[in-house]
C-alpha cells in the first residue's frame, strides 16, 4: 500500500472514531462500538487480540436547578455527581482554613475562591494526588453538607480552557455537587446564610468497558508497547485526543502484519485516560504488571496529526542506544521533531515503572490544550491525515531497527 492509500485510510479511521454515537466516553455505546471497530481492524491485520472486559462507571443527568426565593442561579452538575433534592442555609467557604473552621452540617456548602484555583483530582486517583486536594475531601467528608456549589474562575491549565470548570469530577465522591462561574458565585454567596434550593437529577449506571490488547509473537521474551486512548470526554468528538493516535496504530499495524522480527510486538488502545477512574490504566497493571520486566520500550501516541507544527517526541529513562536508533528513525520524517517532555499521558505508567518509554504528541500541544482538547472543536478538520501517515512509517522503521 502506498502513502496516498493509507492516508485515504487514515481519513476513514479517524472519522469513524469520531462518529461513534452518542461519544467514546469510557462505558457508553459508543465507546464499545470503537473498541469493537479497533479489535476487528486488528483481527484483520493478524495480530492475537485479548477484549477484556473491566468495571466502569457511566453515568446520565439533566440540568440541575439552583433557587433562592424567586431567584434562579446558572450551575451545572458536577460529572459523576449524585442527583439531590434539598432545602438548606448556604454557608460559604473560600478557603482550607475556613472549610475547617464552618459548620456545614446538612447545609448547602459554596466554596469558592482561592480553595476552587485548581481542579481536584479524583480521591482514589493512584498516580498523582496532591496532599492538599485529599485535605479538602477529608474535610468535605466528614462535614457532610447535604450539597456543594464550587464557583471557579478562568484557569490557563484547565483543558480546553474550561470556564467554569468542575471543581469536582469523580464516582468515588458521593457528596452531590454543581459547578458555575465565579462571578455566579459571588451572587450566590452575596445570599449566605439564607435557604436555597438545589434538584438534580443524575445516575450512575455500573457497565463495562475493555481496552484492546493485541499482540504478534507473544512468545518473545522482549516487546515493544505501543499504545494510545481510544475514550474521549463526553462533548468532544476527539480527532486529535485521541482518535489521531488510535488511527496511528491501526496503521502501522497493518505495516507491522508481516513483521517477521525476534521481538514481540504489542499494541494497546488504552480506554479510559480522560476518565476519572483511569480504568484501562489500571486493568492493564493489574493483568499484566508481571509483563512489564519484558518490555524493551514502550510508545504512546496521543494529540498527533494538528495542522500546526510538528509532532514532538520526547524520551523517559531510555538508554543510549535506544535514543539513536529512535533519532535515527525519525530523522528521516521532516514533521517529526524532538520536544519537551509531558506527563499527563498513558506513557506515565510505563515510565514511572522504569521502562524505557518514548511519547509522541504536537508540537503544539500547549494550543490544542488550552483552546481545542475536550472541546466540541476538537474535529477531524484540525487533524493533517499525511502527518498520521508520515508517524506510522517512523514507527514502523523504529520497531524494526531492533
Amino acid at each position: 500500500m502506498n502513502q496516498q492509500e493509507y492516508q485515504v485510510e487514515a481519513e476513514d479511521y479517524l472519522n469513524t472514531l469520531c462518529s461513534v454515537k452518542p461519544n467514546r466516553r469510557l462505558g457508553s455505546v459508543g465507546n464499545r462500538a470503537a473498541t469493537e471497530f479497533f479489535a476487528d481492524k486488528m483481527k484483520a491485520s493478524g495480530f492475537l487480540v485479548d477484549v477484556t472486559p473491566f468495571k466502569c462507571l457511566d453515568y446520565e443527568s439533566k440540568e440541575p436547578s439552583l433557587t433562592h426565593k424567586n431567584l434562579h442561579f446558572e450551575v451545572k452538575l458536577s460529572p459523576y455527581s449524585l442527583g439531590c433534592d434539598v432545602e438548606a442555609e448556604l454557608i460559604v467557604a473560600s478557603t482550607v482554613d475556613e472549610l475547617e473552621k464552618c459548620e456545614c452540617h446538612d447545609k448547602i456548602l459554596l466554596l469558592k475562591g482561592e480553595i476552587c484555583s485548581e481542579q481536584l483530582m479524583p480521591k482514589n486517583f493512584v498516580f498523582y494526588n496532591p496532599d492538599h486536594h485529599k485535605k479538602i475531601y477529608k474535610l468535605l467528608e466528614e462535614k457532610q453538607p447535604k450539597a456543594i456549589i464550587t464557583a471557579t474562575g478562568k484557569n490557563p491549565l484547565m483543558v480546553g480552557n474550561m470556564y467554569p470548570f468542575p471543581l469536582i469530577n469523580d464516582g468515588d465522591f458521593d457528596i452531590p455537587s454543581v459547578y458555575c462561574t465565579d462571578i455566579e458565585g459571588e451572587r450566590i454567596a452575596a445570599k449566605a446564610g439564607q435557604a436555597f434550593k438545589l434538584r438534580a437529577e443524575a445516575k450512575r449506571i455500573p457497565t463495562t468497558a475493555s481496552n484492546v490488547i493485541v499482540r504478534k509473537n507473544p512468545e518473545a521474551q522482549k516487546k515493544i508497547t505501543i499504545c494510545a486512548h481510544i475514550d474521549a470526554v463526553e462533548d468532544s468528538p476527539g480527532a486529535s485526543d485521541n482518535a489521531s493516535g488510535v488511527t496511528v496504530l491501526l496503521l502501522l499495524a497493518e505495516m507491522l502484519k508481516n513483521y517477521q522480527g525476534g521481538f514481540g510486538i504489542e499494541i494497546v488502545a488504552f480506554n479510559g485516560e480522560d476518565h476519572y477512574s483511569v480504568g484501562g490504566q489500571m486493568d492493564y497493571l493489574n493483568r499484566y504488571s508481571d509483563s512489564l520486566n519484558q518490555m524493551l520500550l514502550a510508545i504512546n501516541i496521543d494529540d498527533v496529526g494538528y495542522i500546526k507544527g510538528k509532532m514532538a517526541f520526547s524520551f523517559y529513562g531510555c538508554p543510549a542506544e535506544i535514543q539513536q536508533k529512535a533519532q535515527a528513525a525519525f530523522s528521516k520524517y521532516p514533521n517529526l521533531a524532538e520536544g519537551e517532555q509531558w506527563y499527563q499521558g498513558d506513557h506515565m505508567i510505563f515510565a514511572q515503572n522504569q521502562k524505557p518509554t518514548i511519547a509522541l504528541t504536537s508540537s503544539e500541544v500547549a494550543e490544542l490544550m488550552s483552546s481545542i482538547t475536550h472541546s466540541p472543536r476538537d474535529t477531524p478538520e484540525i487533524i493533517d491525515y499525511s502527518k498520521l501517515v508520515e508517524l506510522a512509517y517512523a514507527l514502523e522503521s523504529l520497531v524494526t531497527a531492533f
